[in-house]
C-alpha cells in the first residue's frame, strides 16, 4: 500500500513539474499573441494588459500592406522547401552508407562529420560570403540553400536511425537478388518515416527563421526571406512605438511552421522515443 501512495505522489509530482514547465513555455507566447491586437499606442503607455480592450488587427493590416511581404513569403518557402528536400536525401544516403557499408576510412570520416557539429556557423561566415562572392552567387537561391546543407546533425540522426533498423529486412530482399538502391529505397527508406520527419521539421525551421546567412547573402530586397524581410520594416523606434507591430510580425513569421509542426509532431515523437529506446 504505501509504494503504490509513494508511487502516486510521485507520479503527481511529476505531473507538476511537468504542466509549470508547460506554463512557462506557453506564457511568452500567450503574450505575444495577446500584444500582437494592442494598439501601439497603448502599448506605448502600458503591455501588462492583454485580455482586456481595447483590440485591433491594424498591426496584421500593416504586415499585409507591404508590397514584397508575399515575395518575401515565397522566398521563405522555396528556401526551406528546397533546403529540407536536399538535407532529407544527402542525410539519409550518407546516413544509410555509414549504417551499412564498409569502406576504408568510414570511422574517421564520421568523426570528422561529427567534428563539424563543434564549429559555430559564425566562424564560418566570412570563408562562405568570399566563397559566394566568388563565384557570383549572392542574391540567388543557390546561395541561400546551399550553405545550409552542410549540416552534421542530418548525417548523425539518420545514421542511428538505419543502424537501429534490422539486418535481417535487407539480408531478404538480398536473397531475391534485390540491389542495393533498390533495397534502400522500397524497403529500408520507407521505415525511417519518423527520423525524416524529426529532420525535415528541424530544418525547416531552422531554414524559415534562419536571418543571419540571408541578411549577409541577401542584399537585393526581392530575395529577402520572410524573417530578413519583416526585421527591414522595423524602424528606429519600433522598439517604443512599435511593440504591437512587432508582436505581429512574430505571429505572422511563426505561425506556419507551428501549424506544420501540429501536423507532424506525431512522427517527431515517434522519432524521439525510438531513439532513446534504442
Amino acid at each position: 500500500m504505501s509504494n503504490s501512495v509513494g508511487r502516486s505522489f510521485a507520479d503527481r509530482l511529476i505531473l507538476g513539474a511537468v504542466i509549470a514547465l508547460a506554463i512557462l513555455w506557453i506564457a511568452p507566447l500567450v503574450w505575444v499573441f495577446a500584444l500582437s491586437f494592442k494598439p501601439n499606442e497603448f502599448l506605448a503607455q502600458r503591455t501588462d494588459v492583454l485580455i482586456s480592450p481595447p483590440f485591433t488587427l491594424k498591426n496584421y493590416a500593416d504586415i499585409l500592406g507591404t508590397s514584397a511581404v508575399f515575395r518575401w513569403t515565397v522566398n521563405s518557402v522555396i528556401v526551406a522547401g528546397l533546403q529540407t528536400l536536399l538535407m532529407l536525401a544527402i542525410a539519409s544516403l550518407a546516413g544509410y552508407g555509414f549504417a551499412r557499408t564498409e569502406f576504408r576510412g568510414k570511422n574517421v570520416l564520421f568523426v570528422l562529420v561529427l567534428a563539424g557539429l563543434a564549429v559555430p556557423e559564425q566562424a564560418v561566415i566570412v570563408p562562405l560570403h568570399a566563397m559566394f562572392a566568388d563565384l557570383e552567387l549572392h542574391n540567388t537561391y543557390s546561395a541561400l540553400v546551399l550553405p545550409r546543407l552542410a549540416t552534421p546533425f542530418g548525417v548523425f540522426l539518420m545514421t542511428q536511425y538505419f543502424k537501429a533498423i534490422p539486418r535481417d529486412i535487407e539480408e531478404a530482399a538480398l536473397l531475391d537478388n534485390a540491389s542495393r538502391l533498390k533495397i534502400f529505397f522500397r524497403v529500408v527508406l520507407p521505415l525511417t518515416l519518423p527520423a525524416q520527419a524529426t529532420l525535415g521539421i528541424f530544418t525547416v525551421l531552422h531554414a524559415w527563421n534562419d536571418y543571419l546567412w540571408p541578411v549577409i547573402s541577401a542584399s537585393k530586397p526581392e530575395m529577402y526571406t520572410l524573417t530578413l524581410g519583416l526585421a527591414s520594416t522595423q524602424t528606429n523606434f519600433s522598439q517604443s512605438e512599435g511593440i504591437g507591430y512587432l508582436m505581429a510580425q512574430a505571429v505572422f513569421a511563426g505561425l506556419p511552421v507551428f501549424i506544420l509542426y501540429l501536423f507532424f509532431q506525431k512522427y517527431i515523437v515517434a522519432a524521439a522515443s525510438g531513439m532513446a529506446t534504442r
